[in-house]
């Protein structure tokens, strides 16, 4: 997963939930010298940005329920493929503007839309931000090697495809299981 990221992480920042906060996770972020912050408990608005992006994003694609382990291998290489490649070359989101009214209220107003990709490269400097091995241009050949609406294509077929196989799967072990533990008697 470290590998997609164009950029050297300096901060990680998370929620408190146990899937972030154990000594595997510290452990790692410790040998790559990454520092965690954490968002105070029952406060989601401290992770605004996160909780709307799985929201709008990541439940709408992927739903609601719980990825047991043996489903984990492959969605995770869905999601290295052809979901966050989708996300962050092709998929436009808003980019939000502090407006301030006379009164002195503060607004977010969305006159912009941007792909990650695109935003990115509005950070002054961003090369200097990038990883050794990593280029502007490459970056930019990866954009541009398919529109968005192709990328959108591909990301929905394999993720069909994963949904078949995975529902596949879940029914042959539900039915192993019926089949060997349940008993009717009457």
């Amino acid at each position: 997963m470290w590998a997609q990221f164009p950029f050297e992480i300096r901060g990680f920042h998370s929620d408190n939930g146990s899937e972030f906060i154990n000594y595997k996770v510290s452990k790692l972020l410790n040998k790559l010298l990454i520092e965690q912050t954490k968002s105070r408990p029952r406060h989601s608005n401290d992770n605004g940005q996160v909780e709307a992006k799985n929201g709008a994003v990541v439940r709408k694609h992927m739903g609601y329920a719980h990825i047991a382990a043996p489903h984990a291998e492959a969605i995770e290489d869905f999601y290295e493929e052809y979901f966050n490649p989708y996300l962050n070359f092709h998929r436009p989101c808003g980019v939000p503007e502090l407006v301030v009214n006379a009164k002195g209220k503060a607004k977010r107003v969305y006159r912009w839309y941007a792909t990650p990709w695109e935003i990115l490269r509005q950070v002054p400097g961003v090369a200097g931000h990038l990883k050794s091995d990593v280029t502007i241009a490459a970056l930019e050949f990866r954009a541009r090697a398919q529109t968005d609406t192709a990328a959108a294509r591909e990301m929905q077929r394999a993720k069909e495809k994963l949904f078949a196989v995975r529902r596949q799967l879940f029914l042959r072990i539900d039915d192993n299981y019926f089949s060997r533990s349940t008993t009717i008697t009457f």
